[in-house]
């Protein structure tokens, strides 16, 4: 069975069982249990339990003892990233995710549909905190079962590697909430986000995880980190990219969602820096402004294109993704070939994509 499905199914048997758990408590707690199905099961790249896995197999081969331990493992990081994907959305006022509504949108309908008295919003809010909240509860405690299947000293160090993660990914989610807070547009402070919040998380803690937990040593953490680092900046700008650019039809989010909402991307950060005083007067004009119609959104596009910022993150993503795959061959032996042939393809396709 390919990875994806192997990936797929430990992710089953981590959910199906709460999930079932869940509804024999009460029928009212059906909502949330078909929530977090739809949500967790209903389409995703699954890319962090990809990277955890593959760094696994940058020490040791295929098959090698611990492996169904390993794949729950990075099975469990699939919902830490769900939990911080229902909050995201919640705090940044997304109204849809993979072409579906919001999960805070979704009980904000149910409330609405059912005419119960009171806030739908705040409703719809606090259901979606508390989702994501169980979320990372079952995400903590599938991965603690796991590491309790590995020998003691890599199951340690994997959960120091997790426990990290967890403390970057806050972080990195509350610079983001101060820059937009604070309105700046600051290319240092938007990389600066891209550092905790996606190229650790997304792609060196993972990697890192699989290879602690097969014993690797701090020099082959290091291999890997020098790959991540550059790849999960690589991601992040073409997602910011595609936040602006992307079809909707492709990228399951209502186009330019990330202009209404203001995101102080790299993207914009360079727009802002690099335009004139009518560009920027388009820019400050359209930017985080919530009832941005498609006219004056293409108006936007077409200032931050002028301004030159879409072609030097375009270079900036090229860049960063051969400084990737530099590094794979710079590893020399320290990788198993495999492994690295795996992740060269990953690469590739984490960056090369519309969606």
């Amino acid at each position: 069975m390919v990875l994806t499905g192997r990936l797929e199914d430990a992710l089953h048997r981590i959910l199906d069982p709460r999930l079932a758990s869940l509804e024999l408590m009460g029928a009212d707690l059906a909502p949330i249990a078909n929530a977090t199905r739809a949500f967790v099961l209903n389409g995703g790249k699954r890319l962090r339990p990809q990277f955890a896995y593959w760094g696994w197999r940058s020490v040791v081969a295929h098959g090698a003892p611990g492996e169904d331990a390993m794949l729950e493992l990075a099975a469990s990081l699939e919902l830490v990233h769900a939990c911080a994907l229902v909050h995201d959305d919640l705090m940044d006022g997304s109204d849809s995710r993979r072409g579906a509504p919001s999960v805070h949108v979704r009980f904000e309908t149910d409330h609405r549909v059912s005419n119960w008295p009171g806030d739908a919003r705040g409703y719809g809010a606090a259901s979606a905190i508390l989702v994501g909240d169980l979320l990372l509860s079952w995400a903590d405690a599938a991965f603690a079962a796991g590491v309790a299947r590995l020998d003691p000293a890599p199951g340690a160090a994997a959960q120091a590697v997790v426990d990290l993660m967890h403390q970057e990914l806050m972080a990195g989610q509350f610079l983001d909430v101060m820059e937009q807070a604070r309105g700046g547009f600051s290319p240092d402070a938007a990389a600066r986000v891209i550092e905790f919040k996606t190229s650790k998380y997304t792609v060196e803690r993972p990697l890192q995880i699989g290879a602690a937990a097969a014993g690797g040593d701090p020099e082959h953490l290091a291999a890997l980190s020098a790959y991540a680092l550059p790849l999960g900046q690589a991601f992040q700008l073409r997602d910011d990219v595609l936040g602006v650019f992307g079809d909707p039809a492709v990228t399951g989010k209502p186009a330019g969602d990330d202009l209404r909402e203001g995101k102080r991307t790299l993207l914009v950060a360079l727009a802002m820096e690099r335009a004139t005083t009518e560009q920027r007067a388009v820019l400050t004009a359209g930017i985080g402004r919530a009832d941005l119609d498609e006219s004056d959104m293409a108006t936007v596009r077409d200032a931050i294109t002028a301004t030159g910022a879409l072609d030097a993150v375009e270079e900036a993503i090229a860049k960063q993704l051969q400084t990737a795959l530099d590094a794979l061959d710079a590893s020399g032996s320290m990788l198993r070939d495999d492994a690295a042939d795996a992740l060269a393809l990953l690469a590739r396709a984490s960056v090369i994509r519309s969606a």
